[in-house]
């Protein structure tokens, strides 16, 4: 059971409006203000990369979280492949999910989930806001991509279901994210506000049939997206939305469990909204926790958005039993999530799940018979902007994983309209193994291409994110993911050692 330690000043309301909050903070141990924010009703913490230095450090921050208050839910944004909280300085031990997409062994993609549970269970994070069950029909897409397990709805709704399955059999929350599905936009929600144009027949049969997959797995918490879907609301976006919250996810989709919000301060809801408006819309709309501290994770944040929420319920602009509603859900997940750290599954550490998963993924495509290199070659990086949700901290690519293979392999990283001419100069007469990222997204990435393989037709292509461009190149290998384990693979098959 929480300690009670409330302070005999905290009212009912102030203690639900901490409640429903789920914010980060800075740091690699806990604040003085955390702490004492749990002891007056905060119920969750969410982790970032900033938080995050070894599984050591982590197991001994979450203790320190529970000595306060020993149901608190601490979430994190660990979704294996390109999005990695967990080892955010390294690159994951796992693969996304398109890269479990292109394998398509549910079974594998369940064994791939439990293991990272288990891993962030061993750290006592008990809620992870995954996995994206987004459905990527827009090929530009330019947030989702690899974080998709793919383009076809079917394929999306099993693999979601059976990750579903898998993380929370390790006693670990799914959060299955981003209702009601982010694949059709051209536009990232950290930025502005995408807006999907599609009838409620596709949104129906394409977008939504992954989280009535995940619904039906179990999934304890839905994650909603900053997305304006017209043909559900025209006004507000599906955060902000009783239409999309209410109506949809809990009424026609039946959805019980707890709704989380995309993180309030991104740009789609802060700019039009405000954080403090934007947290009182989404809990009237029907969500019962504000994710908030990619960006922002401060006393005062937390301050405004609890007092704000305290302020629409005096005024009559919420609820009371809408704020009441929203904290007993994220009590009722918090009491899940202490039980379920209580059952010690029969389950042995498979450290090399990830490796095997991110190796059946590699699809490689010859222009002749190739013959694996022996000597170490030059890796030319052509590297985009990173989005937001990746980030840039998280290392990629290939190179280090062949001069693991190779040692004495070089590598540089390019980018802009001279890059394949800069390549080829920092080259010189290495075999250069070209590393590219959404090709089909830059048109700088695949001019460079071409400058290299005009000049150095036996250059090696390596495609780590959507393999939407034609393959090319002496050997051309698609990872569908840029994971540390990704590169790995593609680095055996360049050595031949796979």
């Amino acid at each position: 059971m929480t300690r009670p330690t409330f302070a005999s000043s905290t009212d009912t309301l102030t203690r639900d409006a901490l409640t429903i909050l789920q914010p980060g903070f800075t740091g690699t141990t806990a604040p003085d203000w955390v702490l004492r924010r749990l002891g007056e009703g905060l119920a969750s913490v969410g982790l970032f990369g900033r938080n995050i230095h070894t599984p050591e450090q982590v197991a001994a921050l979450t203790a320190q979280l529970r000595a306060e208050r020993d149901d608190v839910l601490v979430a994190i944004d660990e979704e294996g492949g390109d999005v990695t909280r967990l080892e955010v300085r390294t690159g994951s031990s796992f693969p996304g999910n398109h890269a479990l997409g292109a394998v398509d062994d549910v079974e594998l993609t369940r064994d791939v989930a439990a293991e990272l549970g288990r891993r962030l269970a061993a750290c006592g994070v008990n809620l992870n806001w995954a996995p994206s069950a987004d459905v990527n029909s827009n090929p530009e897409n330019p947030v989702i991509g690899v974080r998709s397990f793919g383009a076809d709805t079917d394929l999306v709704a099993r693999h979601t279901a059976a990750y579903v399955t898998g993380l929370q059999s390790a006693g670990v929350a799914a959060c299955t994210k981003h209702f009601p599905g982010h694949g059709d936009t051209a536009v990232d929600s950290h930025d502005a506000m995408p807006r999907i144009d599609v009838d409620t027949s596709v949104l129906a049969s394409r977008d939504l049939a992954p989280f009535r997959a995940a619904i039906a797995a179990g999934s304890r918490a839905v994650m909603s997206a900053h997305i304006l879907v017209p043909a559900l609301d025209p006004d507000r976006p599906a955060t902000l939305s009783p239409r999309a919250l209410t109506e949809l996810l809990r009424g026609e989709l039946g959805y019980d469990g707890l709704i989380v919000t995309d993180g309030i301060e991104m740009k789609a809801i802060a700019s039009a909204y405000g954080i403090e408006r934007g947290s009182v819309l989404a809990v009237a709309a029907g969500a019962d926790a504000i994710c908030v501290g990619g960006g922002l994770s401060d006393e005062g944040t937390v301050e405004r958005l609890r007092d704000a929420l305290v302020s629409a319920v005096r005024t009559g602009e919420l609820a009371e039993e809408r704020l009441a509603d929203a904290a007993a859900r994220v009590r009722a997940l918090a009491r899940w999530t202490a039980e379920a750290a209580k059952t010690d599954p029969d389950r042995a550490p498979d450290d090399e799940v990830g490796l095997r998963a991110a190796r059946r993924a590699v699809r490689l495509t010859p222009a002749e018979p190739f013959t694996p290199l022996t000597e170490p070659p030059y890796v030319a990086a052509l590297t985009p902007v990173a989005n937001f949700a990746v980030g840039d901290k998280t290392p990629w690519g290939v190179a280090a994983e062949l001069f693991r293979l190779l040692p004495g392999t070089e590598t540089g990283s390019f980018s802009g309209e001279d890059a394949g001419r800069e390549a080829l100069a920092a080259a010189g007469s290495r075999r250069i193994v070209a590393v590219v990222r959404d090709e089909h997204r830059h048109p700088w990435m695949a001019t460079a291409l071409d400058t290299l393989l005009a000049a150095r037709p036996d250059t090696v292509v390596v495609e780590m994110g959507l393999p939407q461009a034609a393959p090319r190149g002496a050997l051309h290998i698609a990872t569908h993911g840029a994971a540390r384990v990704c590169g790995r693979a593609a680095a055996e098959a360049i050595a031949g050692t796979g």
